[in-house]
């Protein structure tokens, strides 16, 4: 499907000390392709790291998705930004997302 897609910008409200943090590692602004501001949220919370991609999920087929920092809307606000170009690919346009948000016991 080749639609174009919008540009949008996850930026956090919630202050450093804020308990909603969790001690997650992802606290800085991105930018992502994505259809929708919903859609931008699942595009950043597919960029991290899930148990489900370390082979040490909490029980059998359970994801970490619904977890993540950039779904909650008490942390992130999501920004339409209209930059003039045009986007087709789904993905993290700026910025970064550390994929040690979730630490592995494995050896």
């Amino acid at each position: 499907m080749d639609e174009a897609l919008k540009l949008y910008r996850l930026v956090p409200v919630a202050a450093e000390d804020d308990p909603n943090w969790l001690d997650a590692r992802s606290r800085g602004e991105i930018l992502v392709a994505a259809r929708t501001a919903g859609d931008a949220r699942i595009v950043a919370a597919e960029t991290e790291l899930d148990f489900m991609d370390i082979g040490a999920a909490p029980a059998e087929d359970k994801t970490t998705r619904m977890a993540s920092v950039f779904r909650n809307e008490k942390l992130y606000t999501v920004i339409e930004v209209d930059n003039g170009k045009e986007y087709r690919e789904r993905g993290v346009v700026e910025g970064s997302i550390g994929i040690d948000t979730i630490i592995s016991t494995q050896v």
